[in-house]
């Protein structure tokens, strides 16, 4: 088998891994056990370098289009997948040794999806200030110009340290609040009891983004709420998905 080929944008951390959505179908070619490579982008180049593999835009709410990662190219098949989601679906239904979608779950694993990205939303001028400090300069500068002008404020009022920044962390805590009730509904450790699937993947990749992109210290009170839960499950996502 061909390896396919993850389009991902790097960082200066060690590994350079960060992105919550390119780390989905990383985890998803991990459990499938589907070799892999990847190709790093610079957040500037990425227009660019969508347009000259033939990418499509991804589209937003509104009718925003732009070009953004991830990319999933396989060579085996010729098809050339954006969106995390759509990336998971195709490599699932081309790949079916084993399923990430357990039970028809698509369904309720969209609406969880949706669930906690709402209530994290309005905390995501933090995690905006805080991932432009581990990107390369390039990347950093128009990674700040653009999220500006999506938020409609200057970088320095992203989240100052005060109010606004206790207000960030609230909601934080509020959307782990919200996971641990749905985790507790089931007695095994995964949202489907004993069975793993593509809502733990979803889960774990907003966590393995606070690890790499928050302080030291600050993934340290995430990983100190709830009994240490968010660190172990972090730990048993990653290594459900290596285990193939």
């Amino acid at each position: 088998m061909i390896p396919l080929i993850l389009y991902d944008i790097p960082s200066k951390l060690e590994g350079s891994y960060w992105s919550p959505n390119t780390v989905k179908p990383r985890q998803v070619n991990l459990t499938l056990g589907l070799p892999f490579q990847v190709e790093w982008v610079e957040y500037p180049d990425i227009a660019q370098r969508m347009k000259q593999i033939g990418a499509r835009k991804n589209k937003f709410a509104g009718g925003v289009e732009m070009y953004t990662l991830p990319v999933l190219s396989d060579p085996n098949t010729n098809a050339l997948i954006t969106d995390s989601w759509e990336i998971a679906e195709y490599l699932e239904k081309t790949y079916p040794e084993k399923s990430i979608f357990s039970n028809q779950s698509k369904g309720l694993i969209c609406v969880v999806d949706t669930a906690i990205f709402d209530i994290l939303q309005p905390s995501i001028p933090f995690h905006f200030l805080r991932t432009s400090q581990i990107l390369s300069e390039r990347s950093a500068e128009y990674f700040i110009t653009t999220k500006a002008a999506l938020l409609r404020r200057k970088f320095s009022e992203f989240s100052p340290e005060g109010p606004k920044r206790d207000e960030h962390w609230a909601i934080i805590k509020r959307a782990m609040e919200t996971l641990k009730e749905w985790y507790d509904k089931e007695e095994g450790k995964w949202l489907m009891g004993d069975i793993f699937s593509y809502a733990d993947i979803i889960t774990a990749q907003r966590l393995f983004w606070f690890k790499r992109i928050l302080h030291d210290d600050e993934w340290e009170k995430i990983t100190s709420w709830h009994d240490g839960r968010w660190g172990k499950l972090l730990a048993d996502v990653e290594k459900e998905c290596n285990r193939a």
